[in-house]
């Protein structure tokens, strides 16, 4: 099985780059883990946000094959603890499918992303900046793992 995180925008701040590579780099090998970053849509202050809200969905979506499982990170997805989040991991590698989870634009995503997501995670009750959510993402999947495979990273 191979995992994903597909994100809008394109440059993020030095220390999210490095944040976020020091969690992923810790993966196992065999997620054969991996970014792919679509750009954010320009939005003009006289346009509607729903235009970029839309062609950043198609952009999405079109990046995402037909046979992966989507997860969306969005603020108004499930909070798992990470336990629970450790379980619906193991769950996803039994069913044997890649892995995409998806980080919207900064005005959310399409009604068309979130009916393709057969997840929502909502990683805080708190808006995050999307670097800091691409970092937590990283930490969260990484204590999964560490609690999937008795690794001491996560401590009760």
């Amino acid at each position: 099985m191979h995992i994903r995180l597909l994100a809008v925008g394109e440059r993020q701040p030095a220390w999210v780059e490095d944040a976020f590579r020091i969690y992923a780099g810790r993966f196992p090998p065999h997620w054969k883990f991996r970014l792919d970053v679509i750009a954010t849509v320009k939005r003009n202050k006289s346009e509607d946000a729903q235009r970029a809200i839309e062609s950043e969905g198609e952009q999405l979506l079109a990046r995402i094959s037909a046979d992966e499982q989507m997860v969306l990170l969005d603020e108004k997805g499930k909070q798992p603890a990470s336990e629970d989040l450790a379980t619906k991991l193991s769950a996803w590698q039994a069913d044997g499918r890649d892995l995409c989870f998806v980080i919207g634009g900064p005005d959310g995503v399409s009604g068309n992303c979130r009916a393709r997501a057969g997840f929502v995670w909502s990683l805080s009750n708190l808006t995050l900046p999307h670097g800091l959510a691409r970092v937590i993402f990283a930490e969260q999947m990484y204590r999964a793992w560490s609690l999937m495979s008795g690794h001491p990273y996560h401590r009760s």
